[in-house]
C-alpha cells in the first residue's frame, strides 16, 4: 500500500491531484505489472507454448488477438473501481438478478467455477517442482520413505514446501520486495527469450516470411480437440477473468481510488476521476504492450521448434521439453538459464495469483455476509488463513493429476466462462452505473463491444467443443 491509512477507505485527507503528462505518471503504474507476474508464467510459458507445439503457425493471430482484445474490458473495471471505491465483489453485488441470501448470482457462479479453476495453479506449482527437479535431479528420483508397504517420494515434501515458501510471504506481507524482484527475473527471462528467437533465425529452422503470414492470417483449426486447446490459451493469454477482477484491488491498494477520493458533484472530483482513469489507461497498456510481446515469442519458438520436432510438453517432461525451445538455438548450456527463469517465471505467477485470490475470495465471503472485508483486521486475517489453504490444495492436485500442462489448460477454460461474468459486469458499469461526467467517446465503446462479443464468441464455441467432446467419450 502506498498510503499510511487503509486505501479501501475513501477519507478525503488522502485526496492527490493526478499527475500532468506521461512521464510524471510512470511513478503511479504498477498493478498492470502486477497481473503481467501473474499472467506470464501460466498463459505465455505453458500454454501459449502448447498451443505453437500442437498447431504449428496458424494460430498465431488468435493468441495475439486473445491479449489484445480483453483490455477494454479490463478497462471499464478500472473505471469503476476508481470512481466508485467499491471492490470487485462489492461491485458484483450490485448487478441485477437473483440473490441467495446477501450475495448475488454473479458471486456464487464465480466461486464454483474458480473452485474448479484450482486446478490451474496445481499446474503452475507442478512446473515449479519440475523446474526444481531439472536442476537437482536427485529430487525426482529420491523416496523420503520406502519401506515394504509404503513409499513416499521426496517430490511430495518438495511440492508442499513450495506451497508453503508461498504462504509464509504473503502471510507476512512481503509482497512489495518479491514483486520488483519477480519483475526484474521477468525482463531477464524476456531478453533471454528475445536473443533465443533472434538466434533461430540465423539457424536452418528460421521462421519463413511465409509462415509468418500464415500465422497472421485468422484461420481456425477443424480438429475439435485443437480447438479446444486454443480455447483454453484465450482464456489465459493475457488478461483472464480472474486477472481482469484482481485488477481493481491492486488498483486500490495503489492509491488510485483514494487519491480520487468520494464522488460528489464538484468539477474538481471530475477533474481527478478523470486524470487518474487516464493513467490507469497507461498501466493497462503499457503492460498488455509487455505481455503480447513475451506471448508472440513463446508461440514463435513453440511453432518454430516444438511443433517441426513433434514435441508437445506434457506430464513430467514439461520444463524438459520448454527447454528445447532455448538450447536448440543457444547451446546446451542455455538449459540451466532456461529452467531458473521458468521456475521464477512460474513461482512469481503462483505468488502473484496467491495474492489475488485471497483478496478476492476473502472479498467474497464478505459479499455473503461472513465478515466485513472494509475492517482492515478482519481483511487482514481472512487474507492471512487463504494465504495457507490455497497453496495446500495446489499442492494436492498436482500430485494426484500428475500433469500440469493439463491443468492450466483445464484452467484456461473455465476462465473463458468467468469471462462471461466479467463482461456482463462491464457491460452494467458502462451503462448502468458509470457517472455521466465520465462518459468515455464513441471509439471507446465500439472497442468496448467488440471485446464482448469476441469473448462471446470463443465462450460459444468452446461450450460448444466441450460438450462435442464429452459425448464423444460417452460413446
Amino acid at each position: 500500500m502506498n498510503t499510511t491509512k487503509d486505501p479501501y477507505q475513501l477519507d478525503p485527507s488522502m485526496i492527490r491531484e493526478p499527475p500532468s503528462g506521461l512521464i510524471d505518471s510512470f511513478k503511479y503504474l504498477g498493478p498492470g505489472f502486477i497481473l503481467s507476474a501473474s499472467i506470464v508464467g501460466s498463459g505465455e510459458l505453458i500454454a501459449t507454448t502448447i498451443v505453437g507445439a500442437k498447431a504449428g503457425f496458424v494460430l498465431l493471430w488468435f493468441i495475439i488477438f486473445s491479449c489484445i482484445v480483453k483490455v477494454a474490458v479490463q478497462l471499464e473495471f478500472g473505471k469503476h473501481a476508481i470512481s466508485s471505491g467499491e471492490t470487485t465483489m462489492a461491485s458484483l453485488n450490485s448487478l441485477p438478478g437473483p440473490r441467495l441470501g446477501k450475495a448475488n448470482w454473479s458471486i456464487w457462479s464465480w466461486l464454483v467455477l474458480m473452485l474448479i479453476k484450482t486446478v490451474q495453479l496445481g499446474g503452475i506449482i507442478g512446473g515449479v517442482v519440475l523446474g526444481a527437479e531439472q536442476l537437482f535431479p536427485w529430487l525426482g528420483t529420491a523416496n523420503l520413505i520406502q519401506t515394504e508397504s509404503m513409499t513416499i517420494p521426496v517430490r511430495y515434501l518438495t511440492t508442499l514446501l513450495i506451497g508453503l515458501s508461498v504462504s509464509v510471504l504473503v502471510y507476512r506481507g512481503y509482497y512489495l520486495l518479491l514483486e520488483k524482484a519477480s519483475l526484474i527475473m521477468i525482463g531477464l527471462f524476456t531478453v533471454m527469450t528475445l536473443v533465443s528467437l533472434i538466434m533461430l533465425q540465423t539457424t536452418e529452422m528460421a521462421v519463413t516470411g511465409a509462415e509468418l503470414g500464415t500465422g497472421l492470417t485468422p484461420s481456425i483449426p477443424s480438429e475439435a480437440a485443437l480447438l479446444l486447446v486454443a480455447m483454453g490459451a484465450f482464456g489465459i493469454t493475457g488478461v483472464g477473468g480472474d486477472e481482469i477482477m484482481a485488477y481493481n484491488y491492486w488498483l486500490i491498494e495503489k492509491g488510485y481510488a483514494a487519491y480520487t477520493g468520494p464522488r460528489d458533484d464538484s468539477p474538481e472530483w471530475t477533474r481527478r476521476a478523470k486524470g487518474w482513469i487516464r493513467v490507469m489507461y497507461w498501466d493497462a497498456i503499457l503492460a498488455m504492450v509487455c505481455y503480447t510481446l513475451m506471448t508472440s515469442m513463446f508461440y514463435l519458438l513453440g511453432a518454430a521448434i516444438l511443433h517441426r520436432n513433434a514435441m508437445v510438453p506434457q506430464n513430467d517432461e514439461l520444463i524438459s521439453t520448454l527447454g528445447t525451445m532455448y538450447t536448440q538455438t543457444l547451446g546446451p548450456g542455455a538449459r540451466v538459464g532456461f529452467v531458473l527463469g521458468a521456475v521464477v517465471v512460474l513461482y512469481s505467477t503462483m505468488f502473484a495469483a496467491l495474492a489475488a485470490w485471497t483478496r478476492l475470495f476473502s472479498d467474497a465471503f464478505s459479499q455473503i455476509g461472513m465478515f466485513d472485508f472494509r475492517n482492515s483486521v478482519s481483511r487482514r486475517r481472512a487474507i492471512g488463513f487463504l494465504a495457507w489453504v490455497f497453496p495446500v490444495s495446489w499442492t494436492f492436485l498436482f500430485l494426484f493429476f500428475k500433469k500440469p500442462g493439463l491443468l492450466v489448460i483445464i484452467g484456461g477454460v473455465i476462465t473463458v466462462v468467468i469471462l462471461l461474468i466479467v463482461v456482463y459486469a462491464a457491460l452494467y458499469f458502462r451503462y448502468r452505473r458509470l457517472d455521466e461526467r465520465l462518459k468515455p467517446s464513441r471509439i471507446y465503446d465500439v472497442t468496448l463491444w467488440i471485446s464482448a462479443l469476441a469473448i462471446l464468441v470463443v465462450a460459444g464455441l468452446s461450450g460448444s467443443k466441450v460438450i462435442t467432446e464429452l459425448i464423444g467419450w460417452a460413446r
